[in-house]
């Protein structure tokens, strides 16, 4: 439960590694209707659209970022800015780790920006994102 007095510049937020499965990628997909063949068609995937693997949904990295942010807020706060872009793709197998830190602090209107980040097992960032946060307190 952060409160704004106790936040300074360069604070980690908790993160959080996800290892996508078929049937996790199976359930997002459906829900959101995406019918993209990459995301569940191993052999269309590698014969057609030439990647090594399944590949993981940008949204659905996008959904982690926000789960960052928002797990750590809890009820003391509220996401006013978020925003992302997919720089790398990600396979099924891949194990990814959700992460965030605070930025800047503004004092007056109790705001903080975060920059997030998906960064996959070499330390590469595929989806690098912020947002901008309202504390309560």
């Amino acid at each position: 439960m952060p409160t704004f007095d106790t936040l300074t510049v360069g604070t980690e937020l908790p993160s959080r590694s996800h290892t996508a499965s078929n049937v996790s990628l199976f359930l997002y997909n459906a829900a959101i209707w995406n019918p993209h063949r990459i995301h569940y068609d191993e052999n269309y995937t590698r014969e057609v659209e030439k990647h090594p693997g399944i590949v993981i949904d940008g949204p659905l990295q996008g959904d982690w970022l926000t789960q960052v942010v928002t797990r750590w807020l809890q009820d003391d706060g509220e996401l006013l800015e978020f925003e992302y872009s997919n720089r790398r793709a990600s396979y099924l197998g891949d194990r990814l780790t959700a992460s965030g830190r605070i930025v800047a602090l503004d004092a007056a209107r109790r705001e903080a920006s975060l920059d997030l980040a998906i960064t996959d097992e070499s330390g590469h960032i595929t989806t690098p994102g912020h947002a901008l946060v309202r504390l309560r307190r």
